[in-house]
């Protein structure tokens, strides 16, 4: 998990891959955090990207830098714990201006059954669960 925390950082962007009904939406993220041994994004409860991992979980996350990506299958569990939400705030300051901890907007979620696929165009794949 580390790995995968990690490589995120360094991109500084990843896309957030969800689907509404059966039409896929995809959108860049920046948030990720790690709290507890979970691996955390957050986001904002009015948005259409937390209304459609309400619907339906399953999501991917996409990375890439330095000509290396990863694809992380996974779910997306809602974690209303305000010291979670707290630990990502502080993570990212710059979201204070618009969320916080104790709102009923701020939302983050944690990955569940995580499969991360890093490949390239000249190593075999890796693979990482968590």
């Amino acid at each position: 998990m580390n790995e995968v925390y990690e490589f995120l950082k360094k991109c500084g962007t990843y896309y957030l891959a969800t689907a509404e009904g059966d039409q896929p939406r995809v959108r860049p993220f920046g948030t990720i955090d790690i709290f507890e041994g979970k691996m955390y994004i957050q986001t904002g409860k009015v948005k259409d990207v937390s209304k459609q991992l309400q619907a339906n979980p399953k999501a991917e996350l996409c990375a890439f830098c330095d000509g290396v990506w990863v694809r992380i299958a996974c779910r997306l569990i809602r974690d209303e714990n305000v010291k979670a939400k707290e630990h990502m705030l502080d993570a990212y300051p710059s979201l204070k201006g618009r969320y916080s901890a104790e709102d009923d907007n701020t939302e983050v979620l944690y990955l569940e059954d995580a499969v991360a696929t890093f490949s390239s165009f000249v190593d075999e794949p890796k693979t990482v669960r968590f």
